[in-house]
């Protein structure tokens, strides 16, 4: 069985930290409902009035998929109640298993976008090509009612990682579109969204270059298995910047899991040496063992949250040597035993 990694105390990395804007997205389809969303907040381990106070850095990735995974459990709601009817736990998968079963991106986007628009009533979801340009588009079904920002943020970026996740390769984005006004927040965006951003269109979607519909879909079902494990840390939640390397190596230990790769394993995976990925994960302030306890800490939620697997079999997936060992790492992590926050 691997041996268990040396957890130590996560470095202080401002880009591992979710900003307070997208913890108040999250919730903001919840504003005036009859939701204790202080309440929510404080059961995973944020402060309320600190998240609110400007220049606050923000909360941990293990709070925000812990604050997502606890409001949708009780809400039974994937989209946390920006549609007008709830977008029921098992949605993302069903679509993202309608693109699965498509040859290329043309089909798949359009049987995705046919799954979308049976799944909920506000936006109509549709391929459009135009010249030179390829897009999943997306209108609000009604005109006269305007789709909440965080919602319009949270599809457009979803689908595209989704489809270039299906590609198994990345894909180009020519331009988002938005349907609001300009936020200014340019330099986060950035990150977000890296092209162009249009705002105050008629609809909102992503485009890309014509020819990238041929690509082939080239996932399979295993593989999708062990992308829903942990696929709203890596797909809902709000991209981390792990710097280049760091990003290229937490890719290849989250394709091989739930084997743990040596150093040597990603280096040749990555057509590189040792010596070389070691002296750039260094450069970037990072290193292989605090990617492995991040991607690790990642899993171990959304597993608790989503699965009723064993905490005996858990550890072992997540490479440790025994359940208690496990019980012990995951109670640093959260302040949380694993039977408590199960139950919670």
């Amino acid at each position: 069985m691997a041996k268990d990694l040396n957890f130590t105390q996560p470095r202080e990395n401002p880009g591992a930290y979710i900003a307070p804007v997208f913890v108040f997205g999250l919730l903001s389809g919840l504003e005036g409902k009859d939701v204790d969303l202080d309440g929510y907040l404080r059961q995973v381990g944020i402060d309320p009035k600190a998240l609110r106070t400007p220049g606050d850095r923000g909360v941990t990735p293990i709070q925000y998929a812990a604050l997502f995974y606890a409001l949708m459990h009780d809400l039974k709601d994937e989209c946390l109640g920006l549609f007008s009817r709830p977008f029921k736990p098992g949605s993302f998968a069903l679509t993202a298993r309608e693109g699965l079963s498509a040859p290329d991106l043309r089909r798949a986007l359009k049987r995705m976008s046919s799954a979308l628009n049976l799944l909920q009533d506000d936006i109509v979801f549709s391929l459009q090509v135009n010249h030179q340009e390829a897009g999943l588009h997306m209108a609000p079904a009604n005109p006269a009612r305007d789709i909440p920002v965080f919602a319009q943020e949270t599809m457009v970026r979803v689908l595209w990682r989704l489809s270039a996740w299906l590609l198994n390769s990345p894909l180009p984005i020519r331009h988002f579109d938005f349907a609001y006004a300009d936020p200014g927040h340019h330099e986060m965006y950035q990150f977000i969204f890296p092209a162009t951003r249009r705002y105050q269109q008629d609809a909102f979607g992503f485009w890309f270059g014509i020819t990238e519909l041929q690509t082939p879909v080239s996932r399979d079902e295993p593989a999708l298995r062990t992308f829903l494990t942990d696929a709203y840390t890596q797909i809902i939640s709000p991209p981390r910047h792990f710097g280049h390397t760091g990003q290229k190596v937490r890719n290849c230990l989250m394709s091989s899991y739930p084997r743990w790769l040596t150093l040597e394993e990603v280096a040749d995976k990555l057509h590189t040496s040792s010596s070389s990925l070691q002296r750039h994960l260094t450069a970037e302030h990072t290193s292989l063992q605090w990617l492995k306890d991040d991607l690790r800490r990642d899993l171990a939620i959304s597993r608790l949250s989503s699965s009723n697997v064993s905490l005996v079999q858990l550890a072992s997936e997540l490479g440790f040597s025994d359940s208690p060992t496990f019980q012990r790492a995951f109670k640093r992590w959260t302040g949380q035993p694993c039977s408590v926050y199960r139950r919670n």
